[in-house]
């Protein structure tokens, strides 16, 4: 019995899809096909379609899925503790810091090296 309302349940999400994105399809082609109406009818009408679509998309059972996936999404990211700007500022002033380390020491290996193989090969540089 499960088995069979899943594939009946599997056929409808399917033709909720098609229907989806028909109305998204429908949506941008009616767009450039009335360039000439108002900007307003055309993004009130937009968002009337997407909200359509979006319902929709949201009542089969990946779009269930999704919601709920974003739900939880946005739980774990109000636990994160950001850092404040001060923090903030600093780790980036020690990132520039490091950088500019590393990189005055990657210089000078490189000019080390290069008047080393300079020297053991007779190629003056």
């Amino acid at each position: 019995m499960s088995e069979k309302t899943e594939n009946q349940s599997n056929g409808l999400d399917m033709f909720k899809w098609v229907i989806v994105f028909a109305l998204l399809a429908g949506l941008v082609t009616a767009n450039t096909m009335y360039g000439e109406i108002s900007v307003l009818y055309r993004a009130v009408a937009a968002v009337v379609v997407v909200a359509i679509a979006g319902f929709l998309a949201a009542s089969t059972t990946k779009g269930g899925n999704f919601l709920s996936f974003a739900k939880e999404s946005r739980t774990e990211v109000r636990k994160v503790v950001w850092p404040t700007r001060q923090e903030a500022n600093q780790t980036t002033i020690i990132v520039l810091a490091a950088t500019l380390v590393m990189s005055l020491i990657l210089w000078g290996l490189d000019g080390t090296i290069v008047r080393l193989v300079g020297f053991i090969t007779g190629i003056g540089a």
